[in-house]
């Protein structure tokens, strides 16, 4: 992985004495004759190819395995790849040159640069510069990301934590609080790519009324470098770098988030905002978040407000933000299901469909259990009314309810990570994976509304499914299994039972304990989605009693 990362970041022909140079600043000691043994394993794959005497390039087939492949390693690779970002960053405050990171966007309509520049105008942005390029034929937007100002801390000696990245309400031009983040530790897809799709922003609205939904991305700094980092924001603004949403006081929560005693939260809005509004107008933006180096100097400069369309009300009492594990455990507190008399509460999902499109649902549904029942969580659905609605919910077993089941039988089982699970024939592998710590939202409807998996045709066995993995002591092995077998008379499936310290579908397991994996209770949903079907996607909703489900 590791090399196919030096020959994707270098785009161009490399010999072996390169890479092993390289491999070495990465801290992989291997030479020559080793790396070139490597290579050759990667040529047979298909991953490289090998350019007469000169050396290699990486193929497509190695830059998709480059975003797929071992999961586990891109779960860790992320977070260290924004601090290796951070730590590039040589932007000077005082001549205004050095490399910052850009994000970089596809731009097929340059009408929408109206669009890009009023966000600008609002600062609404991280900075003043932008850039546009032209690749292999295409045009290209770049814009400032706001971790370049965690670079330009951690270059004058502030150590800045980024911790946490999604949406931040606004009413009435005043930030109030994030309405969804995720972490960006244990996650493979950066919170700001997350939350960047159309649909979850309305920035154009924070422009004309004051109200909407902004990104943002969070971080924690010393208490001590409070007032170092305030006169580093002046710099900034000198040389058109603004961005700031909200910084705190020691130990105090800031847009709803939880700030440690000895540290100052700091809220800067996501250098993505201006190509999220072009989003929300239309245009077509294919986003790329924090994927390249500039020299600042090189890029043109906007009409820009370093200081947002922002204004402060401190008398606005905010609530604490809400994370799912907090909710995932009171609802699996709830789960009274005996797996002796297959009788008690479960934990359902409900997501809502017109009535009119219920036959329809409930058929692709059915097909979809008859070809691929390991796919679902059973073969139940329940139907729940609603009389002042002209939706209809349709209900589908959550798989949170097994940890709730092992909970009632003295077990400890923890929900780890949310993830996309790419199955072709009998191969099976995470290819995205989001840990539900740190996170506000449920993964899978993240992975949905981004159409990110793709159930695929009932006569293929080619797919892109929900699953979760969880976490049990391995201790307690045998009874867990000893449960499930029960289970699955009851139409409980599981995927795959690991275990102690292994990689379970490449999704990474603790040392002393074992996973099991569970197809998605919204894989039916995401397959009604996908058939064009309208569905409004509501996953882990309430605790439902398994009387009121019927069978397929």
């Amino acid at each position: 992985m590791e090399i196919l990362r030096i020959l994707n970041a270098e785009d161009k022909t490399l010999g072996a004495k390169f890479i092993s140079t390289e491999l070495k600043k990465r801290g992989y000691s291997l030479g020559e004759r080793a790396v070139r043994y490597h290579m050759r394993i990667l040529d047979e794959k298909g991953f490289t190819e090998k350019v007469g005497h000169k050396g290699r390039i990486i193929t497509s087939r190695g830059i998709e395995e480059l975003k797929q492949g071992l999961i586990y390693d891109q779960v860790d690779f992320s977070y260290s790849r924004f601090l290796e970002k951070m730590y590039n960053v040589s932007l000077d405050l005082n001549t205004a040159h050095g490399s910052v990171i850009v994000n970089v966007s596809s731009i097929n309509d340059f009408e929408a640069t109206d669009t890009i520049k009023e966000v600008f105008e609002n600062g609404l942005a991280v900075s003043k510069n932008i850039a546009f390029v032209n690749y292999d034929n295409k045009d290209y937007i770049q814009t400032v990301c706001g971790t370049t100002i965690d670079g330009v801390f951690q270059k004058n000696g502030i150590i800045s934590r980024p911790s946490f990245g999604g949406l931040v309400k606004i009413e009435d031009n005043v930030p109030l609080t994030f309405v969804e983040q995720i972490a960006y530790e244990n996650t493979s897809i950066t919170p700001m790519e997350a939350f960047s799709g159309k649909g979850y922003t309305s920035i154009l609205d924070v422009i004309s009324s004051g109200n909407g939904l902004i990104p943002a991305n969070f971080r924690f700094i010393p208490e001590s470098k409070m007032m170092s980092a305030k006169q580093i924001f002046k710099s900034l603004n000198k040389i058109g770098i603004g961005g700031l949403m909200k910084i705190g006081a020691p130990g105090e929560a800031v847009l709803g988030i939880t700030v440690p005693e000895g540290s100052v939260g700091v809220a800067i809005i996501g250098g993505i905002s201006p190509l999220c509004a072009a989003q929300e107008e239309g245009y077509d933006l294919d986003i790329k978040l924090a994927d390249d180096f500039v020299n600042y100097e090189s890029m043109t400069s906007t009409a820009y407000n370093t200081q947002p369309i922002f204004s402060s009300d401190d008398s606005i009492k905010v609530k604490k933000v809400s994370f799912i594990l907090d909710k995932i455990f009171n609802l699996i507190s709830g789960v009274t299901f005996d797996y002796n008399t297959h009788e008690g509460d479960i934990i359902a999902n409900i997501s809502y469909v017109n009535k009119e499109d219920l036959d329809d649902s409930l058929e692709i549904i059915n097909q979809l259990y008859k070809k691929h029942p390991s796919y679902c969580m059973g073969n139940k659905y329940a139907i729940i009314e609603d009389e002042n609605n002209d939706k209809v919910g349709l209900a589908t077993i959550c798989s949170l309810t097994l940890n709730g089941i092992l909970s009632n039988n003295g077990i400890y089982s923890a929900p780890k990570y949310s993830g996309v699970l790419d199955i072709n024939d009998n191969k099976r592998r995470f290819i995205d994976l989001i840990s539900y710590k740190g996170s506000s939202v449920d993964p899978h409807e993240i992975f949905i509304n981004k159409n990110m998996c793709s159930i695929g045709n009932l006569d293929d066995n080619y797919s892109k499914i929900l699953a979760s993995v969880h976490s049990v002591p391995y201790v307690a092995r045998d009874d867990t299994i000893n449960i499930f077998d029960s289970l699955n008379e009851a139409g409980f499936r599981l995927l795959d039972i690991g275990k102690t310290n292994q990689y379970i579908y490449n999704a990474k397991i603790d040392m002393y304990q074992f996973g099991y994996v569970t197809a998605g209770g919204l894989n039916p949903i995401a397959k009604v989605k996908e058939s064009g079907i309208p569905i409004e996607v509501k996953s882990i909703e309430k605790i439902v009693n398994f009387d009121i489900f019927e069978s397929l």
